[in-house]
């Protein structure tokens, strides 16, 4: 975490500089397509997203092994001291973890309410046990908790120009339709953990089972049935994207590039998975780097141009542009 994004935030104790570089380093490493939109964000505001995204990564993490040899049993152990860590810091008491103690103090400087975590770890301990999903509303039930609830809990990070009520479907179909985009794109790797996360419905539609998907990822060998079945899952993600898209004339306007260069970046997977010819079994889709630093790029012209101020925008008469009243720092976020 840069010493400018926690002097903008106020947050002053060493201890929580510290607990919130700790998201920062994770973001970084794990959300590149997070971390880059991220940084168009206003520079009091990343603090907070790091900590969500930090928070997010960490109990994903705990589910998926921290150490391979980790059971079940020693994974919902760990899941429980994460929960308990978390209550405690939301109650304002000492957290044990950085990680913790920083999304405790977002938590607490957003006015976020905790039943949006107590959602979210619920579909984290389902991990434990749940293998797959018959049908699409039962997946839909887990990803309120996986993701739904994240672009909720980022809402008053960001900040509206509406009610937040209004904006907050909206804030939750994003969120799941970038869950929906790394479901697609992750199919082989969640197949090796034993998960499948294509709803069961869509797959059968095409002719698609588990032991199909699991046939091709161990043989590297392509299958129509599984081709119809991605595409009508990436169709399915671009409809939520649909649903999600009007949101972001909702939100303050110096955070908009920042969800829209997440918005574009996000939606370029789906492309690439396309470009790939859904490949996804048997290699990771990803935006091409000259395209990330391109998004970004314009996103980063949106954030200048959202910082000229109103009497400029207006055509009143200024001064040349290094006279020009500074306007705010502007950038943005998360798993």
């Amino acid at each position: 975490m840069t010493a400018r994004e926690l002097d903008a935030a106020g947050v002053t104790a060493p201890a929580l500089r510290a607990a919130y570089t700790a998201c920062r380093d994770l973001n970084a490493r794990h959300g590149r397509t997070y971390f880059l939109a991220a940084r168009l964000l206003p520079v009091e505001r990343r603090c907070a997203v790091h900590a969500l995204y930090g928070f997010a990564r960490w109990a994903d993490d705990i589910v998926d092994g921290l150490d391979r040899r980790e059971t079940p049993t020693e994974r919902d152990r760990l899941l429980g001291l994460l929960e308990k860590d978390l209550a405690t810091g939301l109650r304002g008491g000492g957290a044990d973890h950085p990680v913790v103690r920083a999304v405790a103090d977002t938590a607490g400087r957003y006015d976020i309410d905790p039943g949006l975590f107590t959602d979210f770890l619920a579909s984290m301990r389902a991990d434990l046990t749940v293998t797959d999903y018959p049908t699409y509303q039962d997946l839909y039930r887990y990803m309120h908790g996986s993701a739904a609830v994240i672009g909720l809990q980022m809402l008053p990070v960001l900040g509206t120009v509406t009610g937040r009520a209004e904006a907050e479907p909206y804030a939750a179909a994003l969120g799941v339709a970038f869950q929906l985009t790394n479901f697609l794109r992750d199919v082989g790797e969640d197949l090796d953990r034993g998960r499948v996360y294509l709803p069961g419905d869509l797959l059968a539609a095409h002719g698609v089972d588990r032991p199909l998907l699991e046939w091709s990822r161990r043989t590297g060998r392509d299958d129509a049935r599984i081709r119809a079945a991605l595409v009508a899952a990436a169709g399915l993600a671009r409809g939520v994207y649909r649903d999600a898209e009007p949101g972001i004339a909702m939100l303050e306007p110096r955070v908009r590039p920042c969800i829209g260069t997440a918005f574009v970046l996000y939606g370029g997977i789906l492309d690439a998975i396309a470009r790939d010819g859904y490949a996804v079994l048997h290699r990771r889709s990803a935006v091409p780097l000259r395209r990330r630093a391109a998004v970004a790029a314009a996103g980063l012209a949106r954030v200048l141009a959202a910082r000229v101020p109103a009497a400029v925008r207006g055509g009143l008469p200024s001064g040349p542009p290094h006279h020009r009243p500074a306007g705010p720092d502007g950038r943005r976020a998360a798993r």
